[in-house]
C-alpha cells in the first residue's frame, strides 16, 4: 500500500513539474520568478458573442422560412416579405445582405466586446457569401443595368439559408470557445504578465508591481449574477485607460454652405451662420475613460477577490515607500546592534 502511495505521489510531482514548465514557458519567465497565481476568463466572459451567433443564426431561418410562405406570410413574417419584395430585383435579391450589412456597421459602431476585427470580417464575410453564391445572378443584375446580356452560369448551387446558418454559426461559436480561451493571465513574484494568442495574433505584456497605479473591479449584471468580475489594472504609462469620442457627426462640410468670391455679405453671413450651427451639432468631445480589454486586464475571471487582494499585497510590497520603510528598518536594526 505505502508503494502505491509513493508512486502515486511521484506521479503527481512530475505532474505539477511539467506543468510549471509549461506555464513558464508559456508566460516567458526570467530565471527565479515564481507564478503565484493564474487566470482565464470565465465561460461567461463572452456571452454576447454566443449570442451574436444565436442572432445570426436566427436571420437565417427568418429569411429562409419566410421565403418558403411567399405572399401567404402573415404578421411579423408580412413585413419581413414585403422587406424581401422591395429589395429584390429580377435577378437577386439583397434583402439578407442589406441586413447583414446593418448589422456588422452597428455592432462595429457601438464598440463592445463583440466589436473586434475577426467578428467583423465575420459577419461582413456572411453578409456578401450570397452575393458570391449567386454570383452568376450578380452578373445579370450589373449587365442589365448597362443593357448586356449575360448567360454565365458559375457556381450550379443557390443559397441555402438553413445550410449556411448553421454551418457559419457553428464555427463562429467553435472560433468563440477558441477566443475564449486564448487568454491567459498570471501574477507571479515579480509582475503581472498578460498572454494571448488567437490564430496568427501573439500579444505579451509584462507590467511590474511597482508601476501600477491603480486597480479596478468592475462588475456587470451578468458577473454578479454568475460570479465574474474584470480586475483592470492603471499604470503611469497610460495602461487601461483609452480615448473616447462621444457624440455624434463627422469633419464633414454642410452642402450649401461653401462661400464663394462673388457671395454678397448677406450670403457670407448666412453661410458662415450654417456652418457654425452644423458645428454645434456634430461637436465631439474625447475624454479619457477605463475600457476593460482582455489582452490587458483579468477579464471576467471568477474568484477575482483572491486576484485582486494578491496584486494589492504585490503593489504594496514593490512600492517605494514599503522598500524605504525595509531600508529603514535595515538601518535602524543595524545602530541598535552597534550600540
Amino acid at each position: 500500500m505505502s508503494d502505491e502511495v509513493a508512486e502515486e505521489k511521484t506521479t503527481n510531482e512530475e505532474s505539477e513539474a511539467k506543468n510549471a514548465e509549461k506555464l513558464a514557458k508559456t508566460f516567458r519567465l526570467i530565471d527565479g520568478e515564481e507564478i503565484l497565481l493564474t487566470k482565464k476568463p470565465s465561460i461567461f466572459a463572452f456571452l454576447g458573442l454566443y449570442v451574436l451567433g444565436g442572432i445570426v443564426l436566427a436571420l437565417h431561418f427568418i429569411f429562409g422560412h419566410v421565403e418558403s410562405l411567399g405572399n401567404d406570410a402573415e404578421g411579423f413574417m408580412g413585413l419581413v416579405w414585403s422587406f424581401i419584395d422591395l429589395t429584390t430585383s429580377d435577378q437577386m435579391s439583397f434583402s439578407f445582405v442589406f441586413v447583414m450589412l446593418f448589422i456588422t456597421w452597428l455592432n462595429r459602431l457601438m464598440n463592445t466586446s463583440t466589436s473586434g476585427r475577426w467578428v467583423t470580417m465575420w459577419l461582413f464575410l456572411v453578409a456578401v457569401t450570397p452575393v458570391i453564391i449567386q454570383f452568376d445572378d450578380f452578373l445579370g443584375f450589373i449587365s442589365d443595368l448597362f443593357g448586356m446580356e449575360n448567360d454565365m452560369d458559375f457556381i450550379p448551387f443557390s443559397y441555402s439559408f438553413t445550410i449556411f446558418g448553421l454551418v457559419y454559426s457553428g464555427l463562429f461559436w467553435v472560433l468563440t470557445f477558441y477566443y475564449q480561451n486564448s487568454f491567459h493571465y498570471a501574477i507571479t513574484s515579480d509582475a503581472v504578465i498578460f498572454e494571448h494568442s488567437f490564430l496568427l495574433s501573439r500579444a505579451h505584456r509584462r507590467i511590474l508591481f511597482d508601476r501600477i497605479s491603480e486597480v479596478i473591479v468592475d462588475r456587470s449584471p451578468v458577473g454578479t449574477v454568475c460570479g465574474f468580475a474584470t480586475v483592470s489594472i492603471l499604470t503611469d504609462s497610460g495602461v487601461g485607460i483609452v480615448d473616447e469620442t462621444l457624440g455624434a457627426g463627422g469633419a464633414v462640410s454642410m452642402p450649401g454652405s461653401t462661400e464663394k468670391a462673388d457671395d454678397t455679405v448677406a450670403e457670407k453671413a448666412r453661410k458662415s451662420l450654417l456652418r457654425s450651427f452644423f458645428a454645434l451639432m456634430t461637436y465631439q468631445r474625447t475624454i479619457k475613460t477605463v475600457r476593460p480589454d482582455p489582452k490587458h486586464c483579468f477579464y471576467s475571471i471568477r474568484h477575482w477577490e483572491k486576484c485582486k487582494m494578491l496584486l494589492n499585497e504585490m503593489h504594496k510590497k514593490h512600492s517605494q515607500s514599503n522598500l524605504l520603510s525595509d531600508l529603514k528598518d535595515s538601518i535602524t536594526g543595524a545602530k541598535s546592534e552597534e550600540d
